[in-house]
């Protein structure tokens, strides 16, 4: 039976970690935004305070929480900032996530520790320019040579691509065998052969940093290999289905940020004699918007309790995210009319959400591709 209620523990998580968000986040969300900057000091103080770490393994320095904390997390920071917070993401749910999964002692040791602390950024280069939704048309390649690797190509759209300090990327390894001859490689970003090709500017998140990196025959110990030759689209695979349920809890608290604003906008707002929100027309839309927000927290919340039961969660999982980020991009759109003319300002925090929203129904698997696993799941 699923329980709703939180822990004594993730309550106490919560309150932490929305008054971090509160006082450390919020505050400069416009300002590097408008930047177009990462703060990477947000990222450096939520590992000191061990945050970084809420659902790693306690052994290399984690917390040990389940996905319910995750969600706790994402849902507090999105609703603070998605741009800021979308570094954090992939850095602690991709990259430090697959490297808990399928890392060597030595791969934990060198890159999983010192990135729950903070000392370490990562970045998960997944996608190509002309390879995204479709794994099986990537071209970088990863060719063995003795004891070494060489690697070459080109990943794109690459979240924390320009700050990070290793990455966690995908190469072909067989190319026979399509999206079963892909690999994963952790690759420092001092390696001779790597580079940043240069920083990309984004619709929204901009507060993220995105980049285009080259590898030119840039040569990788054998160690370098994360888990087993030619099971990496499998094991990128477990690391996105996880990571779908967080996204799902990241879009739940944009939406809610967009939801709160749009609230107090309505009922202090004085149009024709009376409060905006008095109009039957406004109450039905904020009460619309407050039953999508609750549908998109129950499917949420029956994924993340579902993976920490151990039991079968892609399905759920791909609902989850489906259902919230579409949700949101709703939801934040709503938020920039309720506003009218103010909304559309660049100096207003609802504008900000309305263009941070939409790389949600394209990261970790765009809207189609949730529809693709879900009818598949199905049978169908």
């Amino acid at each position: 039976m699923i329980d709703f209620s939180l822990t004594e523990e993730q309550e106490l998580f919560r309150k932490a970690i929305r008054t971090f968000a509160e006082q450390e986040v919020a505050p400069i969300a416009r300002e590097y935004d408008e930047r177009e900057e990462y703060p990477i000091h947000v990222l450096r103080k939520l590992g000191e305070l061990g945050y970084l770490g809420i659902t790693l393994p306690p052994e290399s320095g984690g917390g040990g929480g389940g996905m319910i904390s995750a969600a706790i997390m994402s849902e507090e920071m999105g609703y603070a900032s998605a741009g800021i917070y979308l570094g954090i993401y992939v850095h602690v749910f991709l990259a430090l996530n697959a490297i808990a999964r399928f890392g060597s002692d030595q791969q934990k040791r060198d890159y999983l520790e010192p990135g729950i602390r903070g000392d370490k950024v990562g970045a998960w280069g997944f996608a190509e320019p002309d390879a995204g939704s479709d794994p099986g048309s990537m071209t970088t390649r990863a060719v063995r040579d003795g004891d070494d690797y060489v690697i070459n190509g080109t990943k794109m759209y690459i979240t924390n691509g320009s700050i990070a300090d290793f990455v966690v990327t995908t190469a072909v390894t067989d190319p026979q065998r399509g999206m079963k001859g892909l690999s994963l490689f952790i690759v420092d970003a001092k390696t001779p052969g790597f580079s940043v090709a240069r920083k990309l500017r984004k619709l929204g998140v901009r507060a993220s940093d995105t980049a285009e990196l080259a590898f030119q025959d840039c040569r990788v110990s054998k160690m370098a290999l994360l888990g087993e030759e030619n099971v990496g689209f499998a094991n990128a695979m477990k690391t996105l289905t996880a990571g779908r349920i967080v996204s799902a809890a990241f879009a739940l608290g944009t939406a809610r940020a967009a939801f709160d604003q749009s609230l107090a906008h309505v009922k202090g707002r004085h149009a024709f004699g009376q409060p905006v929100g008095q109009f039957q027309g406004i109450q039905w839309q904020l009460a619309d918007m407050a039953l999508e927000i609750e549908a998109a927290r129950l499917l949420m919340l029956k994924a993340a309790w579902l993976a920490d039961s151990g039991l079968p969660h892609i399905k759920e999982a791909s609902m989850a995210k489906l259902y919230a980020t579409e949700m949101c991009a709703r939801i934040t759109g709503q938020a920039v009319l309720l506003h009218g003319g103010s909304g559309y300002m660049m100096d207003s925090d609802v504008q900000r959400f309305y263009r941070d929203v939409k790389v949600m129904e394209i990261g970790e698997g765009t809207s189609h591709i949730q529809r693709n696993t879900i009818a598949r799941q199905l049978g169908l």
